[in-house]
């Protein structure tokens, strides 16, 4: 479901981040190209970290709290917190986290958009700098009013308007440049203006008559202009007297040099057009506002010092709060956001309004002092936010009812299990599949459906869940209702305290890898034809040559010496006998059944084999080393491995070349352990089985090991023989490596592990003696199709004392059971005509239920024990067997309990 949605989040304009809840410290899992230009930092420096890095030491802890109690809690959250970025600058970020859950509301992921508000912050910061730079200029002012004597860095003056004469005093003289002396005595009025600007001139000059002609209060800033040609600001108070004829007598006020205010001013003024905030001030009732240059341009009017209320409300949207609120009744800081249309553009924008209403020191009433700054771009991100949580949140509901729809109508096996394995919900295919109602299922632990020989497995399968690590192809045979059994291939996903699988059905898959795998057995024996026909008939040759001479020999009357014949027809018997054996325990199919294994011994043993099956254009070399330890490992399995081997080396070589087998032990330190990532550190013997023929491309090399893939033509390979060396090597906890390079031969190397066990050698049977014979009355019962065979095991039990009774059949035989006559012991051969060994011993337990049974087999013994082939009180013995073998043996089963 998240993959979608992060492809339509990765080119969004809006900076996103998502996390993981359900792995350790909830990491970045997802972030986009607007958070790299936001943070400066790349995807992969962010993902796999937990978002607490962006946080500089000085970020509230306030902030940091509520983002962790709502993470914990698997709510939204919206916050500002200082972040930094990766050249180390600060800015303010404004997090919008909102969980995307599943259907119970747990969170499968944190999704969190970040806005960068740092001009937001620096407007606050800036309207709060103006509101005490306000502050403390009115303070000064009035302290300067009150206190200009003792503070020294003002004047006064006293204009008598009857006479056309002023006096000032020495701070006065200073700043307009006069005498002092001249200046006490008095001057004539229009030595006030001699050191005003001339720009300025114009206009104090009217100030000054209006004052002379009946205005009472006079308050201006002008410039002084010195003869060294500096300038100084100046800021001056005065009022108007009347005398008793209501007519104006004296002018008198006092003079300040502003300039250092001026500066701040002007310094402030930049800082304001810099960050975007416009400064106003308004005194509740007043018909204008004295705004500041910024405050115009934001609102798109020409920069002035005072604008009409209603000018600047007239440009707010309707509905939305005004800019100027008039007849407030509280002081206190205020807060608004608003809507207007620029007069100059049409455009429209949003404006925030921040100020505090303070009580007005000359009206008695309430001066409002605030700051307005553009939200505009705050604004589009919060709507582009909240369509995208709109879309998420219709996305995460299409998603649900796609899974939902998924659930109800896949064929696959859908579960949700417990921390302890116990099934909490299944999905219909359950009963489609396996036949079983949903009530039968939940509730039950998800073992209880394993077949048995699967269990074992499956028990590391719940370990692994609960480290937190996902399981994907884990095979296990599963009940249907009916008593069968389906092979289903499980993907486990664990998700906080719960584990989500899905089970596909591979049985007919199963079937088919299983057909193919023992046909590519069958063509590996059928490519051996040749070589084992030529081996048989030379063994075939030695035993009946040595039979002839021995009869002849006899029809001589020369017995001198026939031991020697029978020695010669014996040991080609036996080398026949050991030749088939390995034919049948090549093709049988059989789980894995690990020995001690001398493997030099085991190369060397398959030499005359090996050599059958190659060409005599081949030269082939076996090097073995020495002082080589055991390994443990199938020895039937690993001679099928270097088998298959070779014959793909010969197949590599149709001209001929070089093919060396090779043993060695190596040792794997942490380092080459570490760079396979496939083998564990540690001794090792290996066979390298090396050619010189065509070799493979890196393409074909790369999957050699995959099942079904051969480069042989269609009908000459089934590409299974690697991948079962690959299979038998990981199941032996070993390894295989191969390399190639076209045209210079390929060389394939088998690692098993070092076994420090011994080889458990066959114990050689022993020689009969009376305890091997029979004792009073013991009968067995001989049921063989193949005459030469049965006459030759009937004359063994009747050496031995046995009562002995022939079968030639199955049916045959049953009748004999199913009569009253005693019968210790069955001796059956396993592939009879019409009724087979095992059936008619079943049949003869049902009236014969503690009957011993003795099967006698042509094929590889552990393959037909391998399938459960035999119940208790059954044994098996293989063809050829020697005399003594079977007389023990005999002798072992009638006196076992």
């Amino acid at each position: 479901m998240a993959g979608p949605i992060f492809l339509a989040l990765q080119r969004s304009g809006l900076s996103v981040v998502a996390t993981n809840p359900r792995l350790p410290d909830n990491p970045i899992v997802f972030v986009n190209e607007a958070f790299c230009r936001t943070t400066g930092y790349s995807a992969e420096e962010a993902v796999g970290r937990n978002c607490r890095f962006l946080q500089p030491h000085e970020a509230s802890e306030d902030s940091r709290r509520q983002i962790r109690e709502a993470l914990s809690d698997g709510r939204a959250v919206s916050i500002e917190i200082l972040n930094r970025r990766k050249d180390d600058t600060r800015f303010w970020n404004h997090l919008f986290i909102t969980p995307v859950g599943d259907e119970s509301g747990k969170p499968l992921f944190f999704l969190s958009t970040q806005v960068d508000v740092t001009q937001a912050h620096q407007a606050e910061e800036m309207q709060a700098a103006l509101r005490a730079s306000q502050k403390e200029l009115d303070q000064t002012n009035e302290r300067l009013r009150q206190t200009l004597t003792v503070a020294g860095t003002g004047g006064s003056w006293d204009w008598d308007i009857a006479h056309r004469r002023l006096t000032a005093d020495g701070r006065f003289a200073a700043l307009n440049g006069l005498d002092p002396a001249e200046a006490a005595r008095g001057l004539p009025g229009e030595a006030f203006f001699k050191a005003i600007h001339p720009d300025d001139r114009i206009r104090i000059r009217l100030a000054v008559a209006g004052i002379l002609n009946g205005a009472e209060v006079f308050s201006k800033e002008y410039r002084l202009l010195a003869p060294d040609g500096s300038v100084r600001w100046a800021h001056a108070r005065g009022r108007c007297h009347f005398g008793d004829d209501d007519r104006p007598a004296r002018f008198t006020g006092v003079v300040v040099d502003i300039t250092e205010q001026k500066h701040v001013e002007e310094r402030l003024r930049i800082a304001q057009s810099a960050g975007g905030i416009g400064t106003f001030e308004y005194v509740d009732g007043f018909a204008t506002v004295s705004v500041s240059d910024e405050f115009c341009r934001l609102l798109g009017l020409h920069p002035t010092s005072d604008l009409p209320v209603r000018t600047i409300n007239a440009l707010v949207v309707p509905g939305d709060p005004a800019v100027v609120e008039q007849g407030a009744e509280d002081q206190g800081a205020a807060y608004a956001e608003c809507r207007i249309q620029r007069p100059d553009n049409t455009e429209i924008r949003w404006l925030a309004r921040r100020g505090e209403y303070v009580r007005d020191t000359e009206t008695a009433g309430l001066r409002f002092i605030g700051v307005i700054y553009d939200i505009t771009a705050a604004k589009q991100s919060e709507e582009r936010l909240r369509e995208l949580n709109e879309r998420l949140e219709s996305r995460v509901e299409e998603r649900t009812r796609e899974r939902d729809r998924l659930w109800s109508l896949s064929s696959d096996l859908f579960s949700v299990c417990d921390a302890d394995g116990f099934l909490k919900a299944v999905n219909p295919a359950w009963t489609d599949l396996l036949g079983y109602g949903e009530g039968e299922v939940v509730g039950t632990r998800f073992e209880t459906w394993i077949h048995p020989e699967d269990r074992t497995p499956s028990h590391h399968l719940l370990q692994v869940l609960q480290r937190g690590e996902p399981l994907k192809d884990f095979d296990v045979r599963i009940r249907a209702k009916d008593g069968s059994y389906h092979w289903i291939s499980w993907t486990f996903a664990p998700a906080e305290d719960v584990f989500y699988s899905v089970g596909r059905d591979v049985t007919q898959r199963k079937q088919l890898e299983e057909q193919l795998r023992q046909s590519q057995k069958m063509e590996a024996v059928g490519q051996l034809t040749g070589g084992i026909a030529h081996d048989f008939n030379n063994l075939l040759t030695g035993i009946v040559g040595s039979l002839d001479l021995l009869k002849t020999r006899m029809g001589q009357g020369r017995y001198e010496r026939l031991d020697r014949y029978i020695q010669a027809a014996t040991t080609s018997a036996n080398r026949a006998a050991a030749l088939t054996h390995r034919l049948l325990a090549f093709a049988r199919r059989q789980p894995l059944d690990p020995k001690a294994v001398d493997v030099n011994r085991l190369v060397m043993s398959m030499e005359d084999l090996l050599r059958r099956t190659t060409s005599e254009a081949i030269e082939l070399t076996i090097a073995t080393s020495d002082d080589l330890p055991l390994t443990l490992c199938d020895p039937n399995q690993l001679e099928s491995a270097i088998l298959n081997l070779v014959i793909n080396a010969r197949d590599a070589m149709p001209e001929g070349g070089d093919l060396i087998i090779e043993t060695a032990l190596i040792h794997l330190d942490n380092a080459s352990a570490t760079t396979s990532q496939e083998i564990a550190p540690g001794p090792y013997v290996t066979i390298r089985v090396s050619d010189s023929g065509t070799g493979m491309p890196p393409d074909v090399l790369a999957q050699v090991f995959d099942p079904f893939f051969t480069t042989k033509p269609i009908g000459e390979g089934t590409g299974l023989g690697l991948s079962m060396v690959y299979g038998f090597a990981k199941q032996s906890e070993g390894h295989v490596r191969i390399t190639s390079q076209v045209g210079r031969g390929t060389t394939v190397t088998i690692y098993l592990p070092a076994h420090e066990g011994e080889i458990s050698e066959a114990v050689a049977a022993p020689s009969l003696s009376e305890a091997h014979r029979a004792e009073a009355g013991e009968t067995v019962l001989v049921v063989e199709d193949e005459p030469v065979v049965r006459a030759l095991i009937l004359e063994i039990l009747a050496d031995l004392g046995y009562q002995a009774l022939e079968a030639v059949d199955g049916p045959s035989g049953l009748q004999i059971l199913e009569s009253k006559r005693r019968i210790d012991l069955l001796v059956t051969d396993v592939g009879l005509p019409g009724l087979n060994g095992r059936q008619l011993a079943d049949q003869a337990r049902l009236v014969r239920p503690d009957l011993r049974v003795l099967f006698i087999t042509g094929y590889a013994e552990q393959a037909t024990m391998a399938s459960g082939f035999l119940a208790p009180g059954m044994e098996m013995i293989t063809k050829p067997f020697a005399i003594e073998d079977l007389a023990v043996r005999i002798r072992e089963i009638m006196e076992r309990d």
